[in-house]
C-alpha cells in the first residue's frame, strides 16, 4: 500500500469509527478526545488527518453521502426490476434500517441537519448537495418507472422524488420522537398516494 493510500485508509478508519458516535450524540456534543478514543488512535494523530473538527465533520458527511449513494446504486442495480419495484426496494431499505432504535447511527442527515445548518455553512452545503443528488437519483428511477408503465403518476419525476424523500425524512424524525415505527406506515401510505401504485 502506498503512503497516500495508507493515509486515506487510516482517515477512512477514523471516520467509520466515529460515525456511530456522532450519529448517537450529535456533532457538537462529541469532542476530539472522544473521537480519538473511539478510533483507537493516539493523541495528536487527529490533526495529521484533519485540519480542524469542522474539517473532520465535512469529511464525515461527504463519506456518508458517498456511501449512501453507493447503496442506492446497489438497490437499483437489479436488472429485472421495473421502476416501481426499485422504489419499493428503496422504501423498504429505509424502513428496515431505521426501526431498530438506532436512527441517529443510520442517518446522519436526520441527526445533524438542524444542528449543522446553523453551525457550519460548509457542512450545510455538503448536506444540501448530497440530498440533492439523492433526490436526483430517485427522480431518474421514478421517470424510468413512468416510462415502463409501472408508476402511473404523471406529475414531474423531480417533484415526486423530492416529495418522497421529504416525506420519509420527516417520518424518520417522527420515529425518533415517538420511538415506534408507526410514522413509517403513514409514510408508506402517503407514498402510495404520491406514486399511485405502491401497495
Amino acid at each position: 500500500m502506498t503512503v497516500p493510500n495508507k493515509h486515506e485508509s487510516a482517515k477512512r478508519s477514523i471516520l467509520d469509527s466515529a460515525r456511530p458516535l456522532i450519529g448517537a450524540r450529535g456533532f457538537s456534543a462529541v469532542g476530539i478526545a472522544q473521537i480519538l478514543v473511539q478510533a483507537r488512535i493516539p493523541k495528536g494523530s487527529f490533526y495529521h488527518y484533519f485540519n480542524s473538527k469542522e474539517h473532520f465533520g465535512e469529511e464525515l458527511l461527504s463519506l456518508y453521502i458517498t456511501d449512501y449513494l453507493a447503496t442506492l446504486e446497489t438497490l437499483f442495480a437489479a436488472p429485472h426490476h421495473n421502476g416501481y419495484e426499485k422504489i419499493c426496494s428503496y422504501l423498504e431499505f429505509w424502513r428496515n434500517t431505521h426501526t431498530d432504535g438506532k436512527v441517529g447511527d443510520k442517518c446522519l442527515i436526520v441527526k445533524l441537519a438542524a444542528e449543522i445548518a446553523d453551525l457550519s455553512e460548509t457542512m450545510r452545503q455538503i448536506m444540501q448537495r448530497g440530498t440533492a443528488r439523492v433526490i436526483e437519483r430517485l427522480a431518474q428511477v421514478i421517470q424510468n418507472g413512468q416510462q415502463d408503465g409501472s408508476l402511473c403518476q404523471t406529475l414531474p419525476a423531480p417533484m415526486l422524488a423530492a416529495a418522497l424523500y421529504q416525506t420519509w425524512l420527516g417520518a424518520t424524525l417522527m420515529v425518533k420522537i415517538t420511538k415506534n415505527a408507526q410514522p413509517f406506515e403513514v409514510a408508506w401510505q402517503t407514498s402510495s398516494v404520491l406514486l399511485k401504485g405502491l401497495p
